[in-house]
Formats: structure tokens, sequence, C-alpha cells
């Protein structure tokens, strides 16, 4: 999963529903910790700027 930075909109919807916490946000950039993340989506089927692509 990868979050393209110049889509999102620092909502959180995101992080909410990680089942694994994978998502955090630091300086103010969302991102995605690739070695926590399953995969599984969850993410990207949340985001209303459709920020979360698979990669």
């Amino acid at each position: 999963m990868k979050i393209i930075v110049e889509k999102c909109k620092k909502c959180h919807s995101c992080m909410g529903v990680c089942p694994v916490g994978a998502i955090s946000e630091k300086d103010g950039i969302v991102a995605i910790d690739e070695d926590l993340c399953l995969g599984c989506g969850c993410c990207a089927a949340s985001c209303p700027a459709e920020a979360i692509v698979f990669d």
C-alpha cells in the first residue's frame, strides 16, 4: 500500500481502520509502515480522497 501524499487530506480515516496500526503521521505526513502493513486494503476503502493505492 502507498499513500499519494499530494492527494492525502490528512483526515486520518485510514488510521482508524488499519487492523495492525501500520499508518501514522509524522511531521504532517501520513505514511504506511510497509513492515507492518498486511495489504488488506481497509485503509484504501476508507479514504475519501482515494489517496491510498496498491503498489
